[in-house]
């Protein structure tokens, strides 16, 4: 014997039945087969809605036409399908049943309430039309059908709302039905009789319930629940896309799966399985052919330790604490018997040490009620002060890990609490039970989802998920954009999922949580109308439960970079090559690391100095490994040392600033670069990675230019910039006489920077540097006399972007390697 079970969804429309009317025949044709079925769905859903909305005196006309056009197309479809189908008759019954229920809501009406008893009634009629439906459809087919009465052969005990089945007498019951062998049996869920023979229903997840109840009734050999996905998941799989489909799992990992509010299966439908050692074959209507999750007694899954985590959100905290607790036998019974005598279910429990406090968790829904109940039983208590007021924390959620194994597995737990600490989620309770078959933690509701992802991807092992948001898309903000669509595939092998969510210009912008295609990003941007703040893409973030959202900033803009903080305290990383956050006042350079401390998100900047050489990463790693700068001389502009190196060649000044223009090593505007200011910018970062504590005017600045040079556009001060080549022609023919060259070096010494133009000799690092390098000479404790020199390439927009794309893959927690 097997029996099935069909949820609402795999008998919403006349297509669906059929499906299930097939796979009735293909496993009767094996063994026989019992049969339960949900309502169509959305049915309970408009009898719920018509109940109560009756009752607060309100139109329900259209929920009537809503479930009559659900049954009516349901009946035409298969009467086209299937040419014997009893399509009159049937017609005929559903209009019975639903003038029925109009006069049964005319009656509510008129009493202006519903008892549970007609309640019951009017919310099981879906599934007693299912089951009419199919057992005319079964017979169209040639089929012999029984029909189980639930009413007569299911005895419940309970209120009409919310009964439990005494097995013993029901398998009794449905014994002396003395059914055929050949018969196929079909039986309406949700639905059984008290022992009055009144019918009642057995609350939530009801249908489920009555199947795994048959099967214990009729010592079925497999209890098949078949519903809309393919089995048993990790996690929720519309939280977290890349949740696994579990084959097997265990009753009791299934049991605490469910209580901890898996979407499944119910506690109460594993219950009679479990007792009896019936297998359990979790199955998808629309796709048969898939294995399932089979749920068993014996079932050993070494490869999954860990079988799932589960999210129960809007959930409440309870604290009930004071001297009075402490040393008093009873206190703990008559916290829950205050709890059972309410009829509120309490989800988790955790109590200190020092028996001062007990902490338990009931649903948001309750907490009025709960409190309630305390503040009656506890009412001298409270009054003599033996326990302190009440104390309540709302809007929490449960995230629960379940698995055999985690009694055998070390490590696991660590990994789960660092996981929420690297999303920064605060932890408010924690609660594991004696099985050590589950562990649990409270957490604010609104990140409870963000906690499932984090942990999953964590235990599970899966893609590490990079949010991506770049502004600035032009040269170096462009590049990197072109980088990450060639590497996402090589990261993804990687187990880097790097989606690219936003793209901003000075004007219009491109969003989308699950990534941009960016194949044709350009003209995406193009025919964007959509416009953005920073403040915006924090929102968007938040409402798209974003895990790891990367903040790119490509610009030079100030208005940026005074966000830096507020993104961080958001939840963003942030990763940028623009130098004026961290060359703005002192106190905002220490608040952005305080962020970054506070919210665990990492502020990665390499590319401020030295563009893609790795200058910032190794001077950290010196002064981390306890070496201490001493003194520091570098060349700090591309543009700067193809200019001074021109100038050895013979060039003249204006020539090679031309030429330099030309090549697209300077900005626009020369001046930007000849007036020495961004090589002081990157002059203080190095100065205050290294401790010192300045401000930007502090450091003493030659510019290249004589202050005259500033006025007028860009054309005007080509054409007056030859006035200077003699001067420095001079310079030049001086330093060569005495065998040096011309370089603009900023130097770190004694606590003081400067910015100025130097002769150094053959045996300066500096001598050789030309052609747009950047050198940088560090003298450290460590390093002297010879120092640490890092040079390289520190201009161009290809090697910025690739410095940006190592320092956005330095924020994941993963070691990319072979």
């Amino acid at each position: 014997m097997k029996v099935l079970k069909f949820g609402g969804t795999s008998v919403a429309n006349a297509e669906r039945f059929l499906r299930v009317a097939e796979i009735i025949e293909n496993n009767a044709k094996q063994e026989q087969t019992a049969t339960v079925l949900s309502a169509p769905a959305k049915i309970t859903n408009h009898l719920v809605a018509m109940v109560e909305k009756t009752v607060a005196g309100q139109d329900i006309q259209s929920n009537i036409y809503e479930a009559e056009k659900i049954f009516a197309d349901l009946l035409e479809g298969l009467s086209k399908a299937q040419p014997n189908f009893a399509y009159e008759e049937m017609k005929q019954f559903s209009l019975n049943e639903l003038n029925h229920l109009k006069q049964l809501f005319h009656g509510i009406q008129l009493l202006g309430q519903c008892p549970d008893s007609i309640n019951a009634s009017i919310i099981c009629r879906g599934e007693k039309l299912s089951i009419a439906i199919m057992q005319a459809l079964l017979k169209a087919k040639g089929h012999s059908v029984t029909v189980i009465n639930p009413v007569v052969s299911l005895l419940a005990d309970g209120s009409y709302l919310e009964s439990t089945v005494d097995i013993t007498e029901s398998t009794h019951r449905i014994k002396e039905l003395n059914i055929a062998p050949k018969d196929m049996i079909l039986m309406p869920g949700f639905t059984a009789g008290n022992e009055k023979g009144e019918l009642v229903v057995l609350g939530r997840n009801g249908s489920d319930y009555s199947a795994a109840v048959l099967a214990a009734c009729l010592r079925a050999n497999c209890c098949e629940i078949w519903t809309d996905v393919d089995g048993v998941y990790t996690c929720d799989p519309r939280l977290v896309p890349d949740a696994r489909l579990l084959k097997t799992m265990s009753y009791q990992e299934a049991m605490e799966l469910s209580y901890f509010g898996a979407k499944v299966l119910h506690p109460r439908t594993i219950l009679p399985i479990a007792q009896f050692q019936i297998p359990c074959l979790i199955k998808n209507t629309n796709n048969p052919d898939a294995p399932g999750t089979l749920i068993g007694a014996n079932v050993v899954d070494s490869s999954n330790p860990v079988k799932g985590i589960t999210n129960l959100n809007n959930m409440a905290m309870i604290n009930v604490s004071g001297p009075g607790l402490k040393g008093m036998v009873g206190m703990s019974s008559r916290v829950f018997s205050a709890m059972s005598y309410a009829g509120i279910s309490v989800v988790l429990i955790t109590q200190s040490s020092s028996e001062y406090s007990i902490s338990f968790c009931v649903p948001q829904a309750e907490l009025y009620r709960a409190e309630e109940a305390l503040s009656d039983e506890f009412y001298l208590e409270l009054k003599d002060g033996l326990l302190e007021p009440i104390e309540i924390i709302e809007r929490l959620a449960i995230i629960s890990v379940v698995g055999d194994g985690m009694r055998t597995l070390r490590g696991l737990s660590a990994n789960f609490f660092t996981a929420l600490a690297r999303a920064n989620i605060n932890i408010v309770a924690i609660a594991q039970g004696s099985s050590e078959r589950s562990i649990s933690v409270v957490v604010d509701n609104d990140i409870a989802v963000m906690g499932v992802r984090v942990a999953h991807q964590m235990l599970f092992g899966t893609d590490q998920i990079l949010d991506v948001f770049v502004i600035g898309i032009g040269g170096v903000g462009g590049a990197l954009v072109d980088q990450i669509n060639r590497q996402q595939h090589w990261l993804k092998n990687k187990q880097i999922d790097l989606r690219v969510c936003g793209l901003f210009n000075s004007k219009f912008a491109v969003l989308n949580r699950d990534g941009l295609n960016l194949s044709d990003w350009r003209d995406q941007i193009k025919q964007s109308t959509r416009t953005y703040t920073l403040d915006k893409i924090i929102e968007f973030a938040k409402d798209n439960r974003l895990l790891n959202p990367i903040l790119v900033d490509c610009t030079s803009s100030s208005d940026v970079a005074d966000k830096y903080a507020d993104l961080l305290a958001n939840g963003f990383h942030v990763v940028t090559p623009n130098k004026k956050a961290n060359t703005s006042s002192m106190a905002y350079y220490l608040r952005l690391r305080q962020e970054a401390a506070k919210s665990k998100r990492k502020f990665q900047y390499d590319t401020n100095v030295g563009a893609g050489l790795p200058v910032i990463e190794n001077l950290q790693n010196l002064l981390n490994a306890g070496d201490e700068l001493i003194r520091f001389s570098g060349i700090l502009s591309g543009s700067l040392s193809f200019i001074f190196g021109k100038l050895d060649e013979g060039m003249s000044l204006s020539e090679a600033t031309k030429l330099a223009k030309d090549k697209g090593f300077t900005e626009p505007d020369p001046r930007d670069d000849l007036s020495g200011t961004d090589v002081a910018r990157k002059l203080l970062i190095l100065a205050r990675e290294s401790g010192l504590q300045l401000e930007l005017d502090q450091i003493n600045v030659e510019s290249v230019l004589p202050a005259a040079y500033s006025q007028g556009d860009v054309s005007e001060f080509m054409t007056k910039l030859p006035q200077l080549d003699s001067e420095f022609k001079v310079r030049a023919d001086e330093a060569a006489k005495a065998g040096k060259v011309l370089r603009y070096v900023g130097s770190i010494e004694n606590g003081q920077c400067s910015v100025k133009i130097e002769a150094v000799d053959s045996d300066d690092p500096l001598y050789k540097v030309k052609n747009g390098e950047n050198a940088l000479a560090f003298y450290t404790r460590y390093y002297q006399p010879i120092p640490l020199v890092l040079r390289g390439y520190g201009a161009g927009n290809d090697v910025t972007a690739a410095g940006v794309f190592a320092d956005i893959l330095r924020t994941t927690s993963s070691k990319i390697g072979g």
